[in-house]
């Protein structure tokens, strides 16, 4: 896969899936754009940048119109264009629904599911101009199959689904594919955090028997980003071990 001469933004690159993005796509030959609320995220840049491919950070909160707006003028004014757009940014507020506040609804919604929408439609008005553009959403599993204790998260995972399916047939004219990501369970900070028996238990459910890692997104991620993937639009790929299948 080479992306040689692409510019890529990473949303919510700072660390775990989003950073293992940002460096694939590296790799593979793109300027990557990190960007992340928090300046820590600054690392990520440096260590792209330190590994041969000059990197630029970006401090935005992308469920901010006024913020995203900023963000994309900023790219193509450095770098003359924004080719591949990855939508990763995300948190968890877990609860029951029954007790699920509205801050906790809302704040998922707004960073999982809106910040697509608002980055979306900021790189298109560039993508459409170069007749040319890659979108990869990450979503979930969790958006297909439920997950007690999580529907503001499974809700905007599923959403965004949504918005990747309609976006791709609003702008294949325009020669710009669409894709979704849908990771299962992968070893990141947030796993970390689950009791190891639970984990256990989910493994046994896994049908290749082991959590994927922030890596196995990346790749799925880089395909979809690159001309190989040129006539894939519309649809979502679950990087999963097998656990939908076997659902």
């Amino acid at each position: 896969m080479n992306l040689n001469g692409k510019v890529a933004l990473v949303t919510g690159s700072g660390r775990g899936i989003g950073r293992a993005i940002a460096q694939k796509l590296a790799e593979a030959g793109a300027n990557v754009v990190i960007n992340d609320v928090s300046d820590a995220a600054e690392a990520t840049a440096q260590e792209i940048t330190t590994a041969g491919k000059p990197s630029l950070f970006i401090k935005a909160n992308v469920s901010s119109a006024a913020d995203v707006s900023a963000m994309v003028e900023k790219i193509v004014a450095t770098y003359g264009k924004l080719d591949i757009l990855v939508n990763n940014a995300g948190i968890t507020r877990d609860n029951l629904a029954m007790r699920m506040s509205d801050e906790e609804w809302d704040a998922v919604i707004n960073v999982n599911l809106k910040s697509v929408f608002v980055c979306t439609r900021a790189v298109l008005k560039y993508m459409t101009k170069q007749r040319y553009g890659r979108i990869v959403n990450i979503s979930s599993i969790s958006g297909i199959v439920g997950n007690p204790g999580q529907v503001n998260y499974c809700a905007a995972k599923a959403g965004i689904i949504g918005i990747t399916r309609s976006v791709a047939k609003e702008m294949a004219s325009r020669q710009i594919t669409v894709n979704a990501v849908c990771p299962g369970f992968i070893d990141t900070e947030m796993t970390q955090k689950i009791p190891e028996k639970i984990k256990e238990g989910y493994s046994q459910r896994i049908p290749l028997g082991y959590f994927g890692t922030p890596r196995d997104i990346a790749e799925a991620v880089a395909f979809l980003a690159s001309d190989e993937a040129r006539y894939i639009t519309g649809q979502f790929l679950c990087v999963d071990g097998g656990m939908t299948g076997a659902w």
